[in-house]
């Protein structure tokens, strides 16, 4: 701001009028060559000079004339800048005490200093100076370039001392006041500053510069007009850098005095300082829109104030909060009010940013806190505030819209006034459904009684019963399931549900369980009546309606059923084909049950029930007197069908067929192989005990007692304690005596571990720990079933085996398991589930195309519900994602968000919002954002991820005030997660080294 007036600081002239009279003297007596240099010296040809003086300095005899070439040497030096300078004039001093040049040495080096600008050297030699050999003339020079030195090289105070001196100088008094007023200006003492400048009398110098300090001044002391007014002076007169300052001047001045309108255009004017804003300077442009409702081009400037902590930045936040909300920009205020609102320099502010905060929360989500944090936080701050019942409200109401009903419901049980007893009864009816979806029926089933407990709508109490007995059911209760359903039937706004249509389906569900059939029967009859029922579940319907004919004796009935089924489009149609048959045999049709039998086997080669018709159409054909063709059907399953459970029943029969038949070799040798192939099961003891009865008749007792001396599973002595071993813990269990139970199967196992019972005790002990929630003590004995595929438990229990380990994410031990169960179950659930969790398994070990071939696998499994699907689905994806395949992650993705519900559409989303940002389409990436923060707040990493892509977002739109806050924010609250963290503080750091370019206040570091 400040240079010095060098119209107004004489020219030395000394040293020419001293080398004039020195000159006449030389030149009259002798030395012509020290006026040859004193002229070249004049004329400011230093170099020569010097050479001259050199020589005449060592050559002469005159004291006089060498102490005057030593000194004019030493000047022509301080002028060339050469090193050593200083030396050589300390020398001349030195050399020549007496010299009338002394003092003038001092004066003269620290002049030349002085008027090339170099302050802290002059200051140096002027210290030397012998003040009181100075005349009045000179002392005022002195005193003035002295003063001005000290002045430049910021040593104010001793500045003012020697420029107080010179005031009253008619040279140098102008002068002098204007420094001394501009050292008071700097020091913001603007009385004073003003009363020193109304001193100047030089034109000159009130002209070049002081309007602009006097503007200043006035601006600094509140008088507006007067700095508006002396600054419009100015600005003609001006540099740039000035004009840019008195722009600012004015604008701000305009400012203070409301008129935002004419601010405007000098605020707009104003270039900053080093070509930078500061914030302060956004904030006042930024309002200065404002007022005029100019949102757009306030929000323009607003969002330029990047990190400021002080009233200016906490007001800015605020009225950039307003401005977006009257652009209905929701998202971007609640940013700008949580800024605000933690800020403290106006408690006012502070208090109605927070809560604007908790409602804009409420209103659109928060991924930074749980909405309820929110309000909970707000209602403890402020908690006898006039919004208390609306916030109590909005509070219960936050936990149901962001689906923390869990939260809500604590909440609610501790405080009973904050909600109805209808809000208790929806908030306990959703809890519920939520931990429906998560499986835990039980917890569910509470949580629906509560619901019902405060029913007043009857519309939720319909639901409530209805999915308290779905929960019943799962859970194995069965009465109460039953009992739900009916309340559920019964209830008048049940016709107001899409559930309506299920209920008899389910009713007679509940019967059927509880071999009920008679009742299962007029339920399953009234569902495939009503003509409203969906087609899969119509197909059930027959075929649980026939089996409940089948199971009853009905068996005509049962046949006209599963012919139904078999009308209809739906899976199982191999299952009722082979009911169908199955019953012609128990109505004396024994032909007709041959006859389906052999289409069966024909028409459904992949059946899991086709070693069952092959075994039944075997002992059809025996009892019809078809010996070689029973046989003939027995070997095509021993043969098709190796792993079946059948198959030891199959060599049974064919050995008894033969032993009927006096073929006793033949009996034999069937006998035998199942002792072989299937030892420790039923068959096995059966074959043994019938084989003696072969040998006996063949007279070949030795062979037999010899043959059954190898046999470690036969104990003859020992079958009966065998049986009451068994028999004493199936009592306890059929009781519902647990522990007496779990103790009874482990003292069998102990004492007969491959005993008659060995696979049925190992099941029900495996079966009563888990029922205990104890998987763990379960697993080896569901492994030990699990591992003999002929048993009819062994499907279940491989099921059990898969479950534990999955629930330890273990699939490295799960997946052969998992491999085991898809070739080996026969239920249509069990394969899907293995075939769900194999994909699952493969993408844990990075076997991106075994789990791509499982997803499709899973995918065209018929009538699997959305869960299943939408895990396929997250599966494709992920794997497309991890193979850079983004083309099919992103419709996989599109497939997921359609059925999603919890984690995975929480990711679904966020990879929603990911692809419009690689796409261009910021805005729409927001909106993907903002739905993940409102719908599924409780996934906090996706929230934070989600939080980092935003703000990219908003930096692509030109909001770096969004962009920098949203990222510090989540700096702050996501430290769980580094790598998001890590993510964050890398973009942070770009923005903000791009922002510092421009504005001051942004630190890059």
């Amino acid at each position: 701001m400040l240079k010095k007036f060098t119209a107004f600081i004489p020219m030395v002239l000394g040293l020419v009028a001293l080398g004039t009279a020195q000159e006449t003297k030389i030149y009259t007596h002798e030395q012509k060559a020290f006026q040859d240099a004193l002229a070249l010296y004049n004329n400011e040809q230093y170099q020569a000079a010097q050479t001259i003086f050199d020589k005449v300095k060592v050559s002469t005899d005159d004291e006089e004339t060498a102490a005057n070439s030593a000194y004019y040497s030493a000047n022509a030096a301080v002028r060339l800048n050469q090193i050593g300078a200083d030396r050589l004039m300390e020398d001349f001093v030195e050399k020549y005490p007496t010299s009338t040049k002394r003092n003038s040495a001092y004066a003269d080096v620290a002049e030349y200093y002085f008027q090339t600008g170099k302050y802290p050297y002059a200051l140096k030699w002027y210290n030397k100076v012998d003040q009181s050999s100075l005349s009045r003339g000179e002392m005022d020079k002195f005193n003035f370039n002295y003063g001005y030195s000290l002045f430049s090289s910021r040593k104010t105070k001793e500045a003012e001392k020697y420029l107080e001196k010179v005031t009253t100088s008619q040279v140098y008094g102008s002068q002098a006041k204007y420094y001394l007023g501009y050292i008071s200006y700097q020091q913001d003492d603007y009385e004073t500053a003003n009363q020193r400048f109304d001193q100047i009398t030089d034109q000159d110098v009130l002209e070049e510069k002081l309007s602009y300090y006097q503007a200043d001044m006035n601006f600094k002391l509140g008088k507006f007009e007067e700095a508006i007014a002396l600054a419009k002076k100015q600005l003609p007169k001006s540099d740039r850098r000035e004009v840019s300052e008195l722009n600012k001047i004015i604008g701000e001045s305009y400012f203070n005095l409301n008129q935002y309108e004419n601010a405007i255009p000098f605020l707009t004017e104003y270039k900053g300082k080093g070509g930078k804003w500061s914030n302060t300077d956004y904030y006042y442009l930024g309002y200065a829109y404002y007022k005029g409702g100019d949102y757009a081009n306030a929000i323009a400037q607003f969002n330029k104030i990047i990190g400021g902590t002080n009233s200016v930045a906490q007001n800015a936040y605020y009225h950039l909060a307003e401005c977006y909300l009257k652009l209905d920009k929701k998202q971007e205020a609640l940013n700008a009010f949580r800024n605000a609102s933690q800020m403290d320099y106006s408690a006012e502010i502070q208090k109605d940013a927070f809560l604007n905060y908790a409602r804009l929360s409420y209103e659109v989500g928060n991924a930074y806190e749980p909405v309820p944090q929110v309000i909970t936080n707000y209602l403890k701050t402020y908690p006898k505030d006039e919004h208390q019942e609306e916030m109590q409200t909005l509070l219960v109401d936050s936990y149901i819209t962001s689906k923390n009903f869990e939260g809500a419901m604590q909440l609610l049980e501790e405080n009973k006034n904050y909600a109805s007893k209808s809000v208790y009864q929806k908030v306990a009816y959703y809890r519920g459904i939520e931990l429906f979806m998560e499986g835990d029926y039980n917890a569910a089933s509470e949580n629906f009684a509560k619901s019902l407990g405060s029913a007043e709508d009857m519309l939720f109490k319909a639901r409530a019963d209805y999915w308290k007995a779905e929960s019943d059911y799962l859970s194995n209760r069965f009465e109460d399931a039953v009992e739900g359903y009916t309340a559920f039937k019964n209830n008048p706004s049940s016709t107001n549900t899409e559930m309506i249509t299920d209920v008899d389906y389910n009713l007679a569900y509940g019967y059927f369980k509880q071999k009920d059939y008679n009742n299962a029967i007029t339920y399953f009859n009234a569902f495939t009546s009503n003509g409203n029922a969906d087609v899969e579940k119509l197909n059930d319907g027959y075929l649980r309606l026939g089996d409940s004919y089948y199971a009853t004796s009905k068996y005509w009935p049962a046949i006209e059923t599963y012919n139904k089924a078999l009308a209809l489009t739906g899976p199982e149609k191999d299952y009722a084909f082979y009911q169908k048959a199955m019953s012609y045999g128990y109505v004396d049709r024994g032909a007709s049950k041959i006859e389906n039998l052999e289409d069966f086997v024909n028409q459904f080669p992949r059946s899991s029930f086709r070693d069952d018709a092959l075994f039944e159409l075997g002992n059809t054909y025996v009892a019809q007197g078809q010996e070689s063709k029973g046989l003939e059907a027995y070997d095509r399953m021993i043969s098709e069908y190796r792993g079946s459970s059948l198959v030891p029943q199959a060599l049974m029969r064919q050995g008894l067929v033969n032993y009927n038949a006096s073929r006793n070799e033949a009996a034999l040798a069937k006998f035998k192989t199942v002792v072989r192939d299937f030892p420790k099961t039923q068959e096995a003891i059966q074959a043994v005990a019938t084989a003696k009865l072969v040998y006996v008749d063949m007279g070949q007792v030795n062979e037999y007692a010899e043959w059954v001396r190898g046999l470690d599973f036969v104990e003859v002595t020992d079958a009966e304690l065998d049986n009451a071993t068994f028999d004493a813990a199936q009592k306890q269990n059929l009781e519902g005596n647990i522990d007496a139970a779990i103790k009874g199967y482990k003292n069998y196992i102990q004492q007969f571990p491959t005993g008659l019972h060995a696979v049925d005790a190992n099941f029900s002990l495996a079966q009563l720990y888990f029922g205990k929630g104890d998987k763990e003590a379960a697993l080896p004995y569901y492994k030990y079933v699990a591992d003999r595929s002929t048993s009819e438990y062994a499907e279940q229990a491989l099921t059990r085996v898969c479950e534990v380990y999955i629930s330890k994410d273990d699939y490295q031990i799960a997946l052969p398991y998992l491999l085991k169960l898809e070739s080996q179950a026969n239920i249509q659930q069990n394969r899907t589930f293995a075939r769900s969790n194999l994909m699952k398994g493969y993408y844990k070990q990075k076997n991106y195309p075994k789990t791509l071939e499982y997803a499709d696998k899973v995918l065209s499994t018929p009538s699997i519900d959305n869960r299943i699907k939408s895990d396929a689905h997250i599966m494709i994806a992920r794997s497309a994602i991890a193979t850079n395949d983004e083309a099919k992650a992103k419709s996989a993705y599109a497939e997921v968000l359609k059925i999603a519900s919890g984690a995975t559409a929480a990711e679904a989303l966020y990879y929603d919002a990911y692809f419009e940002h690689k796409d261009g389409a910021y805005e729409n990436s927001n909106v993907a954002v903002q739905k993940l923060a409102k719908d599924y707040a409780a996934y906090k990493e996706w929230g934070g991820k989600g939080l980092v892509l935003m703000a990219k977002n908003y930096y692509a739109l030109n909001d770096a005030y969004q962009a920098t806050y949203i990222l510090e924010s989540v700096i702050t609250n996501f430290t769980q997660y580094p790598e998001i963290v890590a993510e964050a503080r890398a973009e942070l750091a770009i923005i903000k080294s791009k922002e510092a370019k421009s504005n001051s206040s942004v630190d890059p570091n």
